[in-house]
């Protein structure tokens, strides 16, 4: 990998840690093999560790996903205000949950984040306007209440189906848009709108049901209405996963300089960033940057965790049996990823983790656990078949804060202690 010269750690963090401390270095297992992160860094308290937000002042604001229950945690606050300069909302934006009835709005919970954030001086990330998943049924019927929309054949029927889907589309989105246009200075405005596999049609775009009943004209309608609504200054993000990797990347890409030849008001490209402590490699995310960033368009890393997991998951039962191995070696994964991000500073405009600290990942749902016939852990991929699947779910540690809001090695590697 690549060595880049990375800034000093900010003023005053080596006297405040002067700890006597001796620097190995250790083997990653990922794809980028030049480790250089001390497992024997000390273990303090996260709530008064160094900020991430002042170490990367200047070069982009780093932000949390959050959820409203967490805003009444003193200790999720203290670390919101000493770690982040940005938030975004991990659920209470989201379609089903902001406008659950065609005549419903529930902001409460949106307008506590959003409130928070102007209370704190921090930018805010609007996720999302329009997505195949977390959407309330409503949208995708027919005007008589009770027929699916994707059902309906007749030519005539569909076309007026379609005009009702996209008003609908743009109701919402001004609705959205418009209450939160003096703060939200960053909206998702399409969420993964690319298949993952094969595709029947040529742009490879997620046959969901926005795409069955209006094609590909409900991206340019979200991003036109979210344009006409969103505050001057506002920048608008098309957001995927698996977009630093193909056939993503260059999905996304053409998808893209196709609608952008076309006027459509796109002036950014989320990476989500759900990574493995092996991949994607670097230069593949380097790849996508440079990919991206050719057509003018702004990056921001938006959804970041990194599973201590491959795939298919296979998990640790208890956040105490993942080994300290495992740590270190994701200690390494993040400086490599900081370490690319800040050599792309000036094209990466936000790095928004999705989530605080371990204690709270959407992870952990995900996170399951297999026993062989002898009721041995098994966390080998290759021998899944035959195994038992517990009933409970294990855990992850995606993050640099672990379930006691205590720092972990990977906050040493990004935070540059020497």
């Amino acid at each position: 990998m690549l060595k880049v010269l990375r800034k000093p750690a900010i003023a005053g963090l080596a006297l405040a840690l002067s700890l006597p401390v001796s620097i190995p270095t250790f083997a990653a297992t990922t794809t980028d093999t030049q480790p250089t992160v001390s497992p024997n860094k000390p273990s303090i308290s996260a709530l008064t560790a160094p900020s991430l937000a002042q170490r990367y002042n200047g070069e982009f604001t780093i932000g949390a996903a959050v959820e409203p229950s967490e805003l009444s945690n003193p200790n999720d606050l203290q670390m919101l205000k000493r770690h982040f300069n940005s938030v975004v909302a991990e659920n209470a934006m989201k379609p089903a949950n902001i406008h659950p009835t065609e005549d419903t709005y529930n902001f409460e919970p949106a307008d506590q984040i959003v409130q928070f954030a102007k209370e704190n001086h921090m930018a805010v990330r609007g996720h999302n306007l329009v997505w195949y998943q977390q959407t309330p049924d409503w949208f995708f019927i027919e005007a008589d209440g009770k027929t699916p929309m994707v059902t309906e054949t007749d030519p005539e029927k569909r076309e007026e189906n379609k005009k009702l889907l996209l008003q609908r589309l743009q109701d919402h989105i001004q609705t959205v848009v418009y209450r939160y246009r003096d703060v939200v200075k960053s909206w998702d405005v399409v969420n993964e709108p690319i298949n993952d596999g094969n595709s029947t049609n040529p742009e490879g775009l997620r046959e969901s049901n926005w795409y069955k009943i209006a094609g590909e004209d409900y991206i340019k309608v979200a991003f036109e209405t979210a344009r006409k609504y969103a505050a001057p200054d506002a920048k608008l993000y098309i957001n995927d996963y698996n977009n630093e990797v193909e056939p993503k990347r260059t999905r996304l890409y053409n998808l893209i300089k196709k609608l952008k030849g076309e006027g459509v008001p796109i002036d950014g490209v989320g990476l989500q960033s759900h990574v493995q402590l092996g991949w994607p490699n670097t230069q593949d995310m380097q790849t996508a940057i440079d990919m991206y960033s050719s057509l003018g368009l702004d990056i921001q890393i938006t959804e970041l965790d990194v599973s201590m997991y491959g795939w298919p998951v296979m998990a640790y039962p208890t956040y105490d049996a993942i080994p300290q191995s495992l740590f270190e070696t994701q200690a390494d994964r993040y400086d490599q990823l900081f370490k690319l991000y800040e050599k792309n500073a000036d094209k990466i405009s936000n790095v928004t983790f999705w989530g605080i600290a371990d204690n709270h990942t959407w992870l952990n749902d995900r996170a399951d656990v297999y026993y062989d016939s002898k009721g041995n852990l098994s966390l080998d991929p290759t021998k899944i078949l035959g195994l038992t699947k517990s009933a409970i779910v294990g855990k992850d540690a995606p993050f640099v804060f672990d379930t006691n809001y205590n720092v972990k090695p990977s906050y040493w590697a990004i935070i540059d202690h020497n």
